[in-house]
């Protein structure tokens, strides 16, 4: 037994070593230009997509195939077709697209869609006072502002009120009021540092990872975002609502209010609401009584909202409901509301949001990560390697001048100083000045050394970024394979048009000389000249039918029943084959007028009256133009692709064929 399986194996090895062999023969040239053998079969393979067998008799039919695919992209270049500045511009753009998945690491990719989905299934009501921090600040005012946060969670965590230290110390102007202005600015009241409730990417996603990591009713570390720093409070985190639609009854009552003001609302919103669990239907209690006079017209409908578009009481309000359940008055920052609550639509499987979420991440910040991890792929496999003694005689050169956003570089720091390498590449001085003109911009909170190691970090990654980029090819085979299909279908696409399609269309005189000569291909079966007379009213049926009886012409039929003020007539007239019209097939076919039809189908009775019967004949050019252009655009491919075979010189290996048609 073990003899046999090693005997199979060695078997296996030899055919598979014999087949890698045939692969890299040359099949044939075409225009000079070799083809192997795995090149045709792999274009055969990827398109013979109903995985049928492979035969013999369908090789040979695709191997004609290809070669005319290929005579005709030869033709396009020698036309210089490929050098158009659309066409590389069209190509560039497929391959941004197609090259996308390789600067992505799945890994990273995937966790970041499961973790976006699972914050998406809960909606989270936190509170947070900010510390502002320039993001390029420098550490030892960074280290203040952190300091100072972490003074004031020990605050809190010793007791003190979360809201009453935001009112004090947070540096967000929504958290405390906004005195009113005359003239100017209306009275607001603060939040208190509460947001009120969200969801994933809702917030920037520092914050967003502090609140959905922070338990309900604990404090966060400081949390470091592009605006500062933030202290969070989770107040609480529930399953997510998602999309919410509701009617609301609304009393307004501005933000300044006198209390007497908000004492009347509120004694008639209650009014209201007994009238309504009295017996009043809720749809006449919003006419009647509600001031917002948009959604009035909708039996109070507001549009759709998730929870972060709305003020948290709200949301409080709508948690609490069935669906059709209405409440009782709810008071929030713009007046007073009855709600009814129509439904809400939760987040559905991983399945059914991914393609969303997919969309919202290729957007979001925290996309970085993934490409920062793509980053530290290229840089493990390439060998990167910073040169930080050449880096620091960098440094020493700039001046002040290096943060105004309009620096010039001396000419002797415009060297091939090497700054890293990359693969066989060396990236040099010279290399990073010319990124630096494209990035430069005024710093505030920097100084030069601090500034040139953020765009040299910014710079390393570009050029890992554009480095990998210009080895894929190389790098990816089927990457190659793809960008050559692409290149060669869009280089036919333009030649055919030009060749065959649009020239079709266009040649008048061309298609007029092919359909004369091919005419009789085009022809009408048996026709019957025929009018079909329909009456919808049977106490019309027996008028219209002696009207019919006296051989009257059309045109004097419809005067005739205008005159007598019957509209229960419609009329339709043409030629007609068998089949076309179930009337005419039910005659007798030959000319006169028929018997009074009916069907179960039809309501009505019918008549046809047969004027003549024509024998077949060829259909005019214009009655079969769509089929004769499309036989004519054929005619036009074949003889052209009958003279790219006389331009440009074909040979094919049959040896090699038949050998290829028996292994494969």
């Amino acid at each position: 037994m073990r003899i046999f399986f090693l005997s199979l194996l060695m078997g296996s090895a030899f055919l598979l070593q014999a087949q890698n062999k045939l692969d890299k023969k040359v099949l044939m040239t075409i225009a000079d230009e070799p083809v192997t053998v795995k090149e045709f079969m792999d274009v055969y393979g990827k398109n013979n997509v109903n995985n049928q067998v492979i035969d013999k008799k369908s090789l040979e039919e695709y191997l004609e195939l290809y070669i005319n695919f290929k005579l005709k992209v030869k033709e396009a270049e020698s036309l210089k077709m490929d050098t158009a500045k659309a066409f590389i511009e069209e190509l560039e753009g497929y391959r941004k697209q197609l090259a996308k998945p390789y600067f992505t690491n799945e890994k990273v990719s995937e966790a970041l869609l499961q973790e976006a989905y699972d914050r998406k299934l809960q909606d989270v009501r936190a509170s947070h006072i900010l510390l502002r921090l320039d993001k390029n600040a420098l550490p030892e005012d960074t280290l203040k502002v952190y300091q100072k946060a972490m003074d004031l969670r020990k605050r809190i965590l010793a007791g003190e009120d979360f809201a009453l230290v935001a009112v004090e110390a947070s540096e967000d102007p929504s958290t405390r009021d906004r005195e009113e202005i005359p003239g100017k600015q209306s009275f607001r009241p603060g939040n208190k540092g509460d947001l009120g409730y969200f969801s994933v990417f809702d917030m920037v996603y520092p914050f967003e990872n502090g609140a959905y990591n922070t338990p309900v009713d604990e404090v966060s570390m400081p949390v470091r975002s592009d605006f500062g720093y933030h202290l969070i409070k989770v107040a609480e985190r529930s399953p997510a609502l998602g999309t919410i639609e509701v009617a609301h009854i609304y009393l307004s009552i501005p933000v300044n209010a006198p209390d007497s003001l908000d004492k009347e609302k509120s004694e008639r919103i209650q009014r209201i609401y007994e009238e309504i669990q009295g017996g009043m239907k809720f749809e006449e209690a919003v006419k009647a009584y509600s001031e917002d006079r948009g959604s009035a017209q909708r039996d109070g409908k507001l549009s759709k909202f998730t929870v972060n578009r709305i003020v948290p009481e709200f949301v409080e309000t709508v948690k609490s409901l069935e669906v059709d359940e209405i409440s009782a008055p709810v008071r929030t920052v713009y007046g007073y509301h009855i709600i009814k609550l129509i439904g809400t639509e939760a987040p559905g499987s991983f399945e059914v949001e991914k393609p969303k979420l997919s969309e919202r991440l290729s957007k979001d910040s925290r996309a970085r990560k993934s490409e920062q991890a793509v980053i530290s792929q290229i840089k493990k496999e390439n060998g990167f390697k910073a040169n930080e003694a050449n880096m620091l005689s960098f440094i020493s050169q700039l001046d002040s001048t290096f943060v105004s956003g309009k620096w010039e570089a001396p000419e002797d720091l415009k060297n091939d100083n090497s700054l890293f390498k990359l693969g066989k590449q060396n990236f040099t001085n010279t290399h990073f000045i010319e990124f630096i003109k494209t990035k430069q911009s005024k710093q505030d909170n920097l100084n030069a050394a601090q500034y040139a190691r953020q765009l040299f970090a910014q710079f390393a990654d570009h050029s890992c970024l554009e480095y990998e980029d210009s080895q894929l090819e190389k790098k990816y085979p089927e990457f190659a394979a793809l960008m050559e299909e692409y290149r060669d279908g869009i280089l036919l696409f333009d030649l055919m048009d030009k060749e065959v399609w649009s020239k079709a269309v266009k040649d008048s005189t061309g298609l007029a000389a092919f359909y004369e000569t091919h005419k009789n291909n085009y022809m009408w079966g048996e026709r019957a000249d025929a009018t079909v007379y329909m009456i919808t009213k049977d106490e019309d049926v027996a008028r219209v039918k002696e009207m019919l009886q006296t051989d009257i012409s059309d045109e004097a039929l419809l005067q005739k029943l205008d005159q007598d003020s019957i509209r229960s007539v419609r009329i339709k007239t043409g030629k007609f084959e068998k089949g076309d019209n179930n009337f005419v097939d039910m005659t007798k076919w030959e000319p006169g007028l028929s018997d009074e039809l009916k069907t179960n189908v039809d309501k009505g009775s019918v008549f046809v009256r047969i004027h003549k019967i024509i024998t077949p004949e060829p259909k005019a050019l214009d009655e079969a133009r769509g089929i004769i252009t499309s036989e004519y655009q054929t005619e036009l491919e074949k003889q052209w692709v009958k003279r790219l075979r006389e331009k440009y010189p074909v040979s094919v290996d049959q040896k090699i064929f038949e050998k290829v048609k028996s292994n494969y």
